[in-house]
């Protein structure tokens, strides 16, 4: 059995509301949230960018890590990373210095390990909210508690985490090889 979240208010009590762990699998190459819209196309145009948009995220990550709490991700990179990707691994360092624990899984990788092709959140090991979009927005969660899916979800986290490299040190190497 499962339940609808959508976002605004509801989602972002999922955000706030878990209490060990809250880990992100994030797999699509583009995301066109609306509040990343202009950062994005200052970014393309070479312009300055001060992350004021994402100052919310970053508290509420580095209030959680003050508490205890984790929030972490892994982020599934096309070869090469698209345009989209690219911006990620320059804003990407602010959420690893508020406490966010960001890795990087090259597609072929996830693909050759069985991991999913869609989005979700795990939290607490307890409910998986499955990430659905539309035109590349997120457009609303389905909350899955059931303990043998919850479970299933949980051998993914694992499995990618043990594979994926943190964000700091693929963007290094990445960045390098262009050079």
């Amino acid at each position: 059995m499962s339940s609808w979240v959508l976002p605004g208010a509801q989602f972002e009590e999922l955000l706030r509301s878990f209490r060990h762990r809250a880990w992100r699998w994030e797999c699509q190459g583009t995301y066109r949230q609306p509040a990343e819209a202009e950062p994005w196309r200052r970014w393309r145009a070479g312009e300055p960018d001060d992350l004021a948009w994402l100052r919310p995220w970053l508290d509420q990550v580095a209030a959680a890590t003050r508490a205890g709490r984790l929030f972490a991700r892994v982020r599934v990179f096309q070869e090469p990373p698209t345009e989209y990707q690219l911006w990620q691994l320059d804003v990407g360092p602010a959420n690893v210095a508020a406490g966010e624990d960001v890795r990087v899984l090259p597609e072929s990788r996830a693909r050759a390990l069985g991991l999913p092709t869609h989005d979700f959140w795990l939290f607490d090991e307890a409910r998986v909210a499955l990430m659905h979009f539309e035109d590349q927005r997120f457009a609303g969660t389905e909350i899955i508690a059931g303990q043998g899916e919850v479970d299933r979800y949980r051998s993914w986290w694992e499995t990618a985490r043990e594979h994926a490299v943190p964000l700091l040190a693929y963007r290094r190497d990445l960045l390098g090889r262009r050079r």
